[in-house]
């Protein structure tokens, strides 16, 4: 169990998530953590930790190891079948490593090493190697494209790392490359000045009014009853476990009685956002879920507690412009969301600037930063571990309903 960890998403060529790296506050340059019993026992006390499943759901975990523990502590209690272990490219072999690594292929798990110059090939460890990692800032394509080859020969699979352009992501899936990490599906392909299409607009009026301070449950009725696909689907969502485990809601109505405002208007602004983007990746939706929670958690957090859900919104709506291939301000434009909202999705509000850089320090791995404003929100960085471990299991939950209703992104 785990409670100080963050998560990069690894996309395949199709952009779905083949696996996520783990990367651990608690080890040594973001390693496999080997912590005290006492330690490890008051930290599942406190911190509310997660395990792999919880983290990773039903993906791969990349998770780095120092030589030290592959050589004399591995952990023999991980599943080989969801975990692929990591290490940095032994330029200077350390005694030991080899046998260790040929042990821990024979106990069925996968290796990968990450090896910007792609000097692996000519290593002792060359033959047990499943996965390749480069970044791709540090080496140029003529280099890569040479060494391609060898890797593709040996039936080794290929990692982009550092991808952080949709032009990055194009040249790299051109070479070769069987997998990217990077943020580059986060950001707009191209900001396209054109209007949301008419057939959008029972989703646009559904943000609106979740929005709205008032709460018109003859107008929102009124709306889904257009689509019988998005009824279908707002009562999916109400009923996943993850959100609501006592009740089994049958309308719209009956959920109102049970769950409250509040939480209706969530999951309204959700079912509108999920089905407000084609052909994106299902991880960026499931990237604004994590910071939806994350930021309605600190809203609570921080004694905001709003009818509208503010938190919630900006968070859910913070990556409208990849989602939608458009700036942020001519995205709003287009959106009857209340004035603290835009404002705070074009980052006039120092409160909710605060929560995206927190948001973003957590998908980097960003530790420093998470210290600095905790300091700024005057909430113990521990505990702000815990609010987004929260989100990440809520994300997970929502996800799997998403999933299955949820268009393919088409790669041009």
């Amino acid at each position: 169990m785990f409670a100080f960890i963050a998560r990069q998403p690894i996309l395949d060529r199709e952009k779905d998530v083949f696996a996520y790296e783990l990367l651990f506050r608690d080890g040594k340059s973001g390693a496999y953590p080997e912590l005290e019993p006492d330690k490890a026992k008051y930290i599942a006390q406190h911190f509310h930790p997660l395990g792999l499943d919880d983290i990773s759901g039903e993906k791969k975990s990349f998770i780095h190891f120092n030589p030290d523990t592959l050589i004399s502590r591995f952990p023999t209690s991980l599943n080989p079948e969801s975990v692929v272990v990591q290490l940095n490219e032994p330029m200077a072999p350390t005694p030991g490593l080899l046998e260790a690594c040929t042990h821990i292929k024979h106990l069925g798990f996968s290796l990968a090493i990450d090896d910007p110059m792609m000097l692996s090939g000519k290593q002792d460890i060359f033959p047990l190697i499943d996965v390749v990692k480069v970044d791709v800032t540090k080496t140029n394509y003529d280099l890569i494209e040479k060494n391609i080859p060898r890797y593709l020969d040996a039936n080794i699979k290929l990692v982009a790392e550092q991808v952080n352009t949709h032009e990055d992501f194009d040249s790299c899936r051109s070479l070769g490359f069987d997998f990217f990490q990077g943020y580059f599906f986060a950001l707009p392909e191209a900001r396209l000045h054109r209007h949301l299409p008419a057939s959008k607009m029972n989703l646009v009026d559904l943000m609106g009014e979740s929005a709205r301070n008032d709460f018109n449950i003859s107008r929102i009725n009124q709306i889904i009853e257009r689509d019988a696909a998005l009824s279908f689907l707002l009562l999916k969502f109400i009923n996943n476990p993850a959100i609501n485990k006592r009740y089994k809601i049958t309308s719209l109505k009956h959920a109102l009685t049970y769950m409250g405002e509040v939480e209706i208007k969530k999951f309204i602004a959700l079912l509108s956002l999920a089905n407000l983007s084609d052909n994106k990746p299902l991880e960026l939706i499931h990237m604004s879920l994590v910071r939806a929670k994350f930021f309605d958690l600190l809203s609570q957090q921080r004694g905001i507690n709003t009818n509208p859900p503010i938190g919630f919104l900006i968070g859910l709506f913070s990556l409208l412009d990849a989602l939608l291939d458009q700036d942020m301000p001519d995205v709003l434009k287009q959106l009857p969301l209340t004035d603290e909202v835009n404002d705070a999705l074009l980052g006039k509000s120092s409160e909710f600037n605060s929560y995206v850089a927190l948001a973003r320090a957590f998908e980097g791995a960003l530790w420093m930063n998470i210290i600095k404003q905790s300091k700024v929100l005057d909430i113990d960085q521990k505990q702000l571990h815990v609010l987004y471990n929260q989100a990440i299991q809520w994300g997970n939950g929502v996800r799997s309903t998403i999933s299955a209703y949820f268009p393919k992104p088409v790669i041009r």
